[in-house]
């Protein structure tokens, strides 16, 4: 029996052969139910497409790691889930080779040095640069994963956190515990993770036809990801915040403080990603907590399939988590806890 050509599948789809090889691939420029439509039909009939099984991944390769200058700095979330990479990689017996980038270099849509000088089989990308910069590295033709965060327009896998699920459940706990006056803070046009944390959010509050008020949303941050020297609260206060990460949480408790407001016995705080740099700070902040062992561990496992040739759909995957509760938020009309 003759084996099907990509020529049959676009005859059998209703597009050309060099659709259907851009599908094959996981190149841009159709919609994912048209890629998924050719990818199907091309099962059906049996296709195998050339480089679709991966080979053994050959080891001591050298992966880069880039990361905004912005997001990185001693004892964050990012400088944590690095040293994690480094650990993976060097379990799978790779190289990580680390390299920040320049604000300068993102705007002028510069190469980075471990690409110019051809060092490096692959690339993992921690922390969101502007979208203009995701699609220029993405488009170097080198496996590229992004983690922890995603750009719908780029031609790379990504790796997240269940940010919309995990704001939503966060939402609804307050909910539950008779909160409808809920603010959220975080600047939502600043990163794809906290635009999906403030849609769980926003979700939530429609779910239970609660009033949503604008002077509620602040920011944090500004759209280089520097974050705000002060929050600017509103003149009336909700009853609870739901903030984008534990680090801004932490801020507006102490910001609180300051102006005399008790939390949670005045306004109830949660967070998220479970990462706090003083661990022994009060109250505990209730949080979401990401598995990023299992976020790591996907991405360099996807980067690695990448260069051992597995060719298939860019795709992103989003990895789950679970809500932890502790002293910063509480039921209305609940007594104090005694300290």
């Amino acid at each position: 029996m003759k084996k099907p050509t990509m020529r049959d599948i676009g005859k059998a789809v209703g597009v050309s052969a060099v659709t259907v090889s851009k599908a094959m691939a996981g190149k841009t420029g159709m919609s994912d139910a048209m890629r998924e439509k050719i990818l199907q039909t091309a099962r059906e009939m049996g296709y195998s497409y050339p480089g679709s099984e991966k080979t053994a991944v050959p080891r001591n390769l050298d992966i880069g790691i880039l990361v905004p200058e912005a997001f990185f700095g001693a004892n964050t979330f990012y400088a944590n889930m690095y040293k994690r990479l480094v650990q993976k990689l060097t379990e799978n017996g790779m190289f990580a080779l680390l390299e920040l980038v320049e604000r300068e270099a993102e705007e002028g849509l510069k190469l980075p040095k471990i690409l110019d000088s051809h060092h490096v089989r692959g690339l993992i990308m921690l922390g969101q640069p502007k979208k203009e910069y995701c699609r220029f590295i993405a488009g170097q033709g080198i496996p590229t994963v992004f983690l922890d965060f995603y750009d719908e327009q780029a031609s790379a896998d990504a790796v997240v956190g269940d940010n919309t699920y995990g704001c939503y459940r966060l939402t609804s706990h307050l909910i539950k515990n008779g909160h409808s006056r809920i603010g959220f803070v975080g600047n939502f046009r600043a990163t794809s993770s906290i635009m999906d944390r403030y849609l769980g959010f926003y979700r939530a509050m429609m779910m239970h036809d609660l009033p949503f008020r604008e002077d509620w949303i602040l920011m944090d941050r500004d759209m280089e990801n520097h974050l705000a020297e002060k929050i600017s609260l509103p003149s009336e206060m909700p009853t609870a915040f739901v903030c984008n990460c534990d680090v801004v949480a932490r801020r507006l408790i102490r910001q609180l403080a300051e102006k005399g407001i008790r939390v949670p016995e005045d306004i109830s705080v949660t967070g998220f990603d479970d990462f706090e740099m003083e661990a022994a700070a009060r109250p505990g902040i209730s949080t979401f907590r990401v598995d990023m062992y299992a976020m790591v561990d996907v991405a360099v496992n996807t980067i690695l399939d990448r260069c051992a040739g597995l060719q298939k759909a860019f795709g992103r995957t989003v990895i789950g988590g679970q809500p932890v509760y502790r002293e910063s938020e509480r039921m209305i009309g609940e007594p104090p806890q005694e300290k």
